[in-house]
């Protein structure tokens, strides 16, 4: 199945289940939990750019927080969620509160003005804990759902995490394609990066063996749906 290179603009979500929870996987890279009105989005790197110029005088490009929020301002536009997690790694690091465009953090503001708006710790931003809104937790329990950015080291029924960024490759009529995915078996799933200036981690990596013993499906996101591949229809880099 060759997916074509450019995202369309219409949004044709596939629903999946996990732990008795009916699941949405949206085109813009986020979860949507449709009994419970919750958009859950992952590892959005705030301020990716600004941390590279800030540690090491690296000069990237500096509207990756403004491309970011934009495609979350859409999510939360169109789907009008009642609460929004973020699911760890929001900013690129504890300093990215400090370091947002004054337009940035009113957009955030705006964000979430009227919903909850829960702000997962991960590896990134865990000494992130006030300042830009909303409210902190190390887990959330949604349902039959718990969410967290780090997989635990043993599955656990119902899991949601990010934190691996994964990407999957399918090479077919003499191309290859690479887009992010969502990554689930029976007991868990795995988010790709919401972030606009995000690497990704092949999911034909080891890493991911581990994390879905038994195998796992993994859904791409394409132009304008996102396609279902079996593991071992993916490819490795």
């Amino acid at each position: 199945m060759a997916l074509p290179l450019k995202l369309e603009k219409t949004h044709k979500t596939p629903g999946v289940t996990l732990a008795g929870e009916t699941l949405a996987l949206d085109l813009s890279g986020g979860l949507w939990l449709p009994e419970h009105r919750t958009l859950v989005v992952s590892d959005l790197h705030l301020e990716k750019g600004s941390a590279y110029a800030a540690r090491s005088g690296q000069f990237l490009p500096p509207y990756d927080t403004r491309e970011t929020l934009a495609t979350l301002h859409e999510a939360v536009a169109r789907l009008d969620p009642a609460c929004v997690v973020c699911l760890g790694d929001s900013f690129h690091d504890a300093q990215g509160p400090s370091r947002l465009d004054v337009a940035d953090r009113a957009l955030i503001a705006a964000l979430q003005e009227g919903r909850d708006w829960v702000w997962i710790s991960g590896n990134h931003d865990r000494a992130v804990q006030d300042g830009i809104g909303g409210r902190f937790a190390d887990t959330l329990t949604v349902g039959g759902l718990t969410l967290r950015h780090e997989p635990a080291d043993k599955p656990e029924t119902g899991e949601v995490a990010g934190h691996f960024h994964p990407v999957g490759k399918v090479a077919m009529r003499g191309r290859a394609v690479r887009r992010r995915c969502f990554v689930l078996d029976a007991t868990r799933l795995v988010m790709p990066a919401f972030g606009s200036l995000t690497g990704g981690l092949n999911v034909r990596s080891d890493t991911f063996d581990t994390l879905f013993p038994g195998g796992f499906t993994a859904h791409l996101i394409g132009d304008g749906r996102v396609f279902a591949i079996s593991r071992t229809m993916l490819v490795r880099e």
